[in-house]
């Protein structure tokens, strides 16, 4: 159970990221940008911790100066950069190629922890990696005759947005090696805060954020597909291999389709359920148990 509880936990945050739809929507019907929805979650989600911690973990809230370039890491060149990134390349180029580019994040990931934190790569993880990619294709339905106007600014943006995806992972492995999953989290949203506040100028729109249906979308968003999500990710990220964590987080598509289905009655094309099948067969490929026969025939042989 030990084994499978982080895996469990890092599947259930891709999950709730999956959702994350119903609250962009949400607020996006109010008129806000990409980026003040974007600004609306990191702050709600920092308050919302701030004042979990202070009630409850008031040891965890505290943070030496020299450590905070972890947090720069996780909250400004992976958050921040991410998201900016991400929607730049959906206004250059086709949807489905920015889905496709933001989900390349497991490989810089397999990469990144191979030349920084040490991570061995094995057939398994290169394999999982190049299924996660050919599922994310199939999932987005990208139509290739759609994408004829791709820009260089299109493709680096979108590559960039993969980049920083795959920074929280890997800033986030140096974080823990000091801090609680609790205090790595409240402080990525923190800092991730005060970069974005005085770019969007949000309190401009402050007529309007704190009337009854975008308080609901707001706290929703902070609170499920952020909050809780990045708890649950980073609490996860403690027990398993950085690269192995990015694949898992990849079931976020697969939720985002179906959510997409269920909820909002758009269409599911025969490639999306193969792409499905391929993001969770790398999932469950890069899970499985490592030479089980060998360990079986040690067992035995310390039992004889």
């Amino acid at each position: 159970m030990k084994k499978i509880l982080p895996i469990l936990l890092v599947a259930i945050s891709a999950a709730l990221w999956g959702i994350i739809a119903i609250f962009v929507r949400g607020l996006d019907a109010f008129g806000f940008t990409s980026m003040e929805i974007v600004t609306i979650r990191v702050v709600t989600a920092a308050v919302l911790l701030g004042i979990t911690g202070l009630v409850k973990y008031p040891a965890q809230m505290k943070i030496k100066w020299k450590d905070t370039w972890l947090f720069v890491g996780t909250g400004v060149c992976s958050i921040v950069l991410f998201n900016w990134c991400y929607f730049s390349s959906i206004q250059q180029m086709n949807l489905s190629l920015a889905v496709i580019l933001l989900y390349t994040a497991p490989a810089f990931v397999t990469v990144l922890s191979w030349l920084f934190l040490k991570e061995k790569l094995n057939a398994a993880k290169l394999i999982s990696v190049a299924g996660t990619i050919l599922g994310c294709v199939l999932v987005a339905g990208s139509n290739l005759n759609e994408t004829t106007s791709i820009s260089a600014a299109g493709l680096l943006t979108g590559l960039g947005a993969g980049f920083g995806y795959a920074l929280y992972t890997i800033f986030g492995k140096f974080a823990l090696n000091k801090y609680s999953p609790f205090t790595v989290t409240l402080y990525t949203f923190i800092v991730a805060s005060i970069a974005l506040v005085p770019v969007t100028g949000l309190w401009n729109k402050g007529s309007i954020l704190f009337s009854g249906e975008v308080m609901f979308y707001g706290l929703g968003l902070g609170l499920f597909p952020t909050v809780v999500a990045y708890l649950l990710y980073t609490k996860g990220l403690e027990k398993i291999d950085s690269c192995k964590a990015s694949i898992i987080a990849t079931v976020e598509p697969v939720v985002a389709t179906l959510l997409g289905v269920f909820l909002y009655k758009e269409g599911f094309a025969f490639n999306q359920f193969i792409g499905s099948f391929f993001i969770l067969l790398s999932v469950l490929l890069v899970n499985l148990p490592k030479n089980p026969l060998v360990k079986t025939q040690n067992e035995k042989a310390s039992i004889t």
